[in-house]
């Protein structure tokens, strides 16, 4: 019997765990993404976007459609969804499994300061103005127009409309991941002096904190927020090894 399963994705990880899922005839499975990419990359399963309407949107969603695995593969800041999957979890009895990867760790040469949120990174830039890549999403720079003293360099899988009332801004749209060869490039072709980033983890676009290290440029770094207690494995070998042995629903 064919056991269904709901990936909460929006991460390459996500996308690479439905690819191997995809022709395994021992499950079914959906992907859904939250929407907020105006065009996400192609999946390789069935896709459903969209929010659910909080836990109780989510957990009736799983009754609905018979889910017996969910997967938070959201990205490590996605902490709303993350604590709606825990609690959809336990009230419909539905296994839950994270798939989380790890954070970058400070290596010798890295200049980091790290900040717990973005508006904490703009007051971190200082007041002498500089030459900032921000690469984050474009809902979350809205609080760099209290700095407009700086220059920015904006890079963004999706255009930044309207643009940020700055002075000074550019723009990049780019999907990653993104090698540090290439990112050494950006950095120096723009003078950068500082970068803001989050500590996404994984290999994807850990090419600027590499190529920050080498140039001796700042990064400020966003910690990742506090997520729920929940099995967790940090790598889609490991979460195809546990759903080997998936426990069964418990309601």
């Amino acid at each position: 019997m064919q056991r269904s399963i709901l990936i909460l994705g929006g991460t390459a990880e996500a996308r690479a765990l439905a690819g191997k899922l995809a022709g395994d005839p021992r499950f079914t499975v959906e992907l859904s993404l939250a929407g907020r990419t105006r065009a996400p990359a192609e999946q390789p399963v069935p896709v459903r976007v969209g929010g659910f309407g909080g836990a109780e949107g989510l957990a009736a969603y799983l009754r609905q459609k018979g889910v017996s695995i969910l997967i938070d593969a959201t990205h490590p800041y996605a902490a709303r969804i993350s604590r709606n999957a825990a609690e959809a979890a336990e009230i419909s009895g539905i296994p839950l499994v994270a798939l989380r990867r790890p954070a970058w760790l400070w290596q010798p040469g890295d200049r980091w300061i790290e900040v717990d949120s973005v508006a904490d990174a703009v007051n971190a830039l200082g007041e002498v103005p500089r030459k900032v890549f921000l690469t984050l999403g474009r809902q979350e720079l809205l609080p760099f127009e209290a700095a407009p003293r700086h220059h920015y360099l904006v890079r963004s899988v999706d255009p930044v409309d309207p643009p940020l009332s700055v002075p000074n801004a550019a723009y990049l749209t780019a999907r990653g991941p993104f090698g540090q060869a290439d990112e050494a490039r950006i950095l120096q072709d723009h003078g950068i002096e500082a970068i803001v980033a989050k500590n996404s983890g994984g290999a994807a676009s850990y090419g600027k904190i590499a190529a920050a290290r080498d140039l001796g440029i700042e990064v400020i770094l966003i910690r990742r927020p506090d997520l729920p207690s929940v099995p967790s494995v940090e790598t889609v070998e490991e979460m195809l090894a546990w759903l080997d042995h998936a426990p069964a629903p418990l309601k």
